[in-house]
């Protein structure tokens, strides 16, 4: 029998349960972009925000108590480095404490809300206690990004879990020989890909940084002379690792322009009898306007900087 999937973590427990496991393997450490389902009601669906099923990058660590600090400042380093790439440097973060409803004992929960206390404040990050907005099985930290107009939106998240591992009797060998089940944490570092996605074009409004555009730059010729030069310009730019496209519409070059504009294209290169005699191109920027003309190899050399910022 088949059914859709609202999480990923039943699976991880299982693959960790399917040998014994010593403390020298710990932690134990997957992870898997995998597609879940949720009955959201249709009032609360919006767009690619709050959808029915999705893509979850989700990992479980399973560790040891001596570890757990550890291990959450390990992820919170990865979660800072990936928004810092995306362009996110403005965030709300939050602990979430223990909730009237819960499992677990109280040493559990001190132990595990000073554990992500204490990785925030080795990392330096400041943070707002959420008092008793935790998940019933544990803590957590809640990451709100600040996309460019300052609203905010929750995206990452970091979850320990000392419910799942009783529940699934999950085990390893200690030092002395004796069983001790595991603690697990649950982090996805995007939250899901779609609303992520969303977010990130809500943040650039469609004009994505150079290394992030799915068309990076469109070649224009002013005539059907031109085409042919047109087309080695592409190749060339195919060749060096861009993303082009080239207009072949049988469109004024002004239309052109225009179209390419309102797609968001990082760059134009418009070439026409001038530009193919002397064997340059003439570059208008998205951002920073007309550039005028220069040799091929120039503009790759300006792309390739631009593009390791």
């Amino acid at each position: 029998k088949y059914m859709v999937k609202p999480m990923n973590c039943p699976a991880h427990i299982l693959i960790y349960r399917s040998r014994t496991r010593s403390y020298r393997d710990l932690p134990v450490r997957f992870a898997e972009l995998g597609t879940v389902y949720r009955y959201e009601k249709s009032g609360v669906l919006h767009g690619l925000m709050r959808v029915r099923g999705f893509t979850k990058d989700d990992a479980h660590i399973f560790c040891g108590a001596e570890r757990l600090e550890d291990e959450i400042r390990g992820v919170l380093k990865l979660t800072f480095s990936m928004l810092g790439a995306f362009g996110f440097s403005d965030y709300d973060i939050y602990i979430s404490t223990m909730p009237e409803k819960h499992v677990g004992s109280d040493d559990m929960w001190k132990l595990a809300t000073g554990a992500l206390e204490g990785a925030l404040k080795h990392e330096q990050r400041k943070f707002t206690i959420d008092p008793g907005e935790g998940v019933f099985y544990g803590p957590k930290i809640d990451i709100k990004i600040k996309d460019a107009l300052g609203r905010s939106w929750q995206c990452s998240t970091i979850q320990v879990d000392f419910n799942l591992p009783q529940r699934f009797a999950l085990e390893y060998v200690s030092k002395d020989g004796s069983p001790k089940t595991p603690i697990m944490i649950h982090r996805a570092l995007f939250g899901s890909l779609e609303r992520f996605l969303g977010v990130l074009i809500e943040h650039y409004a469609g004009a994505f940084p150079l290394w992030l555009a799915p068309v990076q730059a469109v070649v224009i010729p002013i005539s059907e002379k031109n085409t042919e030069y047109a087309l080695g310009l592409k190749k060339t730019l195919s060749e060096n690792g861009m993303r082009p496209a080239i207009d072949l519409r049988n469109e004024k070059m002004q239309k052109k322009i225009r179209d390419a504009e309102m797609e968001k294209i990082p760059y134009m290169i418009i070439v026409g009898e001038k530009e193919e005699k002397a064997g340059s191109v003439s570059v208008r920027s998205k951002r920073k306007g007309d550039l005028g003309s220069m040799k091929m190899e120039n503009f790759l050399d300006r792309v390739k900087k631009e593009s390791r910022r």
